[in-house]
């Protein structure tokens, strides 16, 4: 079962593709632990190769594959990189039109690809994923906004409709107008972008949508050399970080990069390729009872798994290889065996925090074109899964009691990436551990993309025209009132599959949830598409404290239960004449 990490050789750690990237990216390789090689170069793979876990259940392989060789252009890639620079200084003077509220004519690319990304999905969760940004649908509060909203197949005109009714002070006939949808009408494994980059017509249509290139941007989900490619066919800048960063954003790259911060983290070793990083971390912590292994590429915890290590110090490496059967992945697809093979192609492994009360808040922000950082949001997330390590949604803000100190540690990391050039927005989450000093922050993953507390706070903020007040960890609208939310991508039974969205805003205007521009409160829902196959929505339930944002998320769950009931009850037949 351990083969892909026993049969690793004893490679030389300056060799390991993963630290090749990170000496590229800045960071010394001495700070990457771990021992061994791997057999084949994880490096090619990743650069020929981009996946994503595109999974109908029950298929055999949950990997979909791009080819980049084919979907590339024939320049080196020196000239390339060049090319995506020059690209990149225009968000220089691009910036005041992105950052503030404006009334000059801009276009925005929105392609929610996601490349890269490891997560099981099926045709329907991959569309809803795709669609779980449709708030941006707000930037249309811009009067001469035009937005270009690409998605792999289109999107119901009732959830359209829903968001531009959403939109305060605007004519949505009008905001309709600067709206553009576009699809490929291609519901296939490979990434939104690969789709895209097959489609030179489709290129040339959303270039022509997008206007004047010096007054327009893309906006990614994820950014691998897919996309960035995607940019320099558009010929428009990419606001979010350069692909040659990646490697900062993997679990090992964010190990390395909190050590070089001096950001407190758990005990673990970077780079993994063998079990003898299993034992050197047992050996360094004698006592701990589990360690947690974790894929360099996973997403939301599903590239996550932990190992009881409890009688394994001064074992010997038969004897870890054979504990391996009992790892326990996050992933309920996958097997032991699954998550060793992917495990080859670079991870980590470290300490599993154990405290009497642990709690999972992460920091949220965003390096400017100018280099600037800025802190945007600090959240508390909710976990579930096979070990409570998968991410179901957050609360926020996070908890007063800790939010000040993962924020300051996490500006040391947002400092670090702005010092090597990383724009975009990005986000450090730690876990907090309760001690009789108070809490203790430990960081544990960086994550240079936009996820899953993105969506709920640019959903508030762009609503009420709030910001975040760091210095009180508090999020205020414009007439000093305090907001909070609850969010979730997993409201989820069984029986909500017999509901369509125009159940969901019938039942949220009957049951009083819809969200009030009066009182900035209410619910906002997304990925509705996934209600009919899997029974699964999202939703921000928005309340002015703590409390009234989780009784609203309780009263819509509860909404969703009596509807669901309602709908499923057998009706008598028709009469017959």
């Amino acid at each position: 079962m351990a083969a892909a990490l026993a049969a690793a050789g004893a490679t030389a750690v300056t060799e390991w593709p993963v630290v090749r990237k990170l000496e590229a990216a800045g960071i010394e390789p001495a700070k990457v632990g771990g021992a061994g090689g791997s057999s084949r170069s994880a490096e090619h793979r990743r650069l020929t190769r981009c996946e994503n876990a595109g999974m109908h259940v029950g298929a055999p392989d949950p990997v979909a594959t791009a080819d980049l060789d084919r979907l590339g252009m024939p320049l080196p890639e020196p000239e390339l990189q060049a090319r995506f620079d020059a690209l990149q200084r225009k968000l220089v003077p691009q910036w005041e039109l992105i950052e503030e509220f404006t009334d000059e004519p801009y276009g925005i690319v929105v392609v929610p690809s996601l490349s890269g990304v490891e997560l099981p999905l099926d045709s329907t969760k991959r569309q809803a994923y795709e669609e779980r940004y449709l708030f941006l649908l707000f930037l249309l509060r811009q009067p001469r906004a035009k937005l270009i909203y690409v998605t792999s197949q289109p999107i119901q005109p009732s959830v359209i409709d829903y968001y531009l009714g959403l939109l305060p002070g605007v004519v949505a006939s009008h905001a309709r107008r600067r709206l553009h949808l576009v699809s490929p009408h291609d519901g296939g494994p490979p990434p939104l972008s690969a789709k895209l980059l097959e489609r030179p017509r489709l290129l040339d249509e959303i270039r022509l949508l997008a206007g004047d290139p010096d007054r327009a941007h893309l906006v990614p989900y994820n950014t691998t050399r897919l996309e960035r490619d995607l940019a320099l066919r558009l010929g428009i800048p990419m606001y979010g970080a350069d692909p040659k960063f990646s490697v900062l954003g993997t679990k090992s790259g964010g190990r390395a990069l909190f050590a070089e911060a001096g950001v407190p983290h758990p005990e673990g070793r970077e780079g993994l390729r063998s079990v003898d990083a299993v034992l050197e971390l047992v050996a360094a912590r004698p006592g701990i009872e589990s360690v947690v292994l974790k894929h360099d590429e996973g997403v939301s915890g599903y590239g996550n798994a932990v190992l009881d290590v409890r009688g394994l110090e001064e074992a010997e490496r038969a004897r870890v290889e054979q504990r391996l059967s009992d790892l326990r992945p996050e992933d309920a697809h996958s097997s032991p065996e699954r998550f060793l093979e992917r495990l080859a192609d670079g991870g980590i492994v470290e300490e599993l925090v154990v405290a009497r009360e642990l709690r999972s808040p992460s920091v949220q922000m965003r390096a400017t074109p100018l280099g600037k950082i800025e802190q945007l949001s600090t959240h508390d997330q909710l976990l579930g899964g096979a070990s409570g390590l998968s991410f179901l949604g957050s609360v926020f803000p996070a908890s007063d009691e800790y939010a000040r100190q993962i924020a300051h540690e996490a500006l040391k990391v947002g400092e670090a990436l702005a010092g090597r050039g990383v724009i975009g927005r990005f986000a450090v989450d730690f876990l907090t551990a309760r001690t009789d000093g108070g809490w203790k922050p430990y960081a544990i993953e960086l994550n240079l993309r936009k996820g899953g507390t993105t969506h709920p706070y640019l959903t508030l903020q762009f609503l009420t025209d709030g910001t975040y007040d760091a210095g009180r960890a508090l999020f205020l609208t414009p007439t000093g009132e305090a907001k909070f939310f609850v969010s979730t991508d997993r409201l989820e039974s069984e029986k909500y599959r017999v509901l369509q969205p125009d159940d969901v805003f019938d039942l949220a205007v009957r049951n009083g949830l819809h969200f009030d521009h009066t009182t900035k409160t209410g619910t906002v829902f997304h990925m509705m598409t996934t209600l009919g196959r899997h029974g699964l929505i999202g939703l921000t339930a928005v309340g002015d404290s703590r409390e009234q944002a989780q009784s609203l998320f309780a009263r819509t769950r509860d909404a969703f239960n009596r509807e669901a009931r309602e709908a499923s009850s057998d009706q008598e037949l028709p009469a017959v004449d």
